[in-house]
């Protein structure tokens, strides 16, 4: 699983695609890992382009933002598709990590 990152206003985009589960979790934590940075001031995750998630990949979603968060970086997650973002409200992790609609709401979040 590629991830691809840019750099606009202060802030790490990182965007994934397809699907992630337990075949390719562990790329995904690598590859998350390779393009962020804990002296990066704020990383927005979006998930524009990702399908599906598993249990798995939300563990790896969860490690990066304790991660980063612990370190004083903003960590926001970004433009999920319904069933995703559902996902992500039953299981509580909405209240963990701020999710927005679109990648403009999450880097005005993240710079304010």
């Amino acid at each position: 699983m590629e991830i691809s990152a840019e750099r606009e206003g202060g802030a790490v985009i990182a965007r994934a695609n397809g699907r992630v589960d337990s075949s390719n979790s562990r790329e995904f934590h690598s590859n998350l890992e390779a393009v962020i940075h804990k002296d990066d001031p704020a990383v927005v995750l979006d998930f524009e382009d990702i399908s599906y998630i598993s249990s798995a990949g939300m563990r790896v979603i969860l490690i990066a933002a304790k991660s980063l968060q612990s370190g004083g970086v903003k960590f926001v997650l970004c433009s999920m598709n319904e069933s995703i973002r559902e996902v992500f409200k039953i299981s509580g992790f909405d209240k963990i990590i701020p999710i927005h609609g679109s990648q403009s709401e999450a880097l005005a979040a993240v710079s304010a």
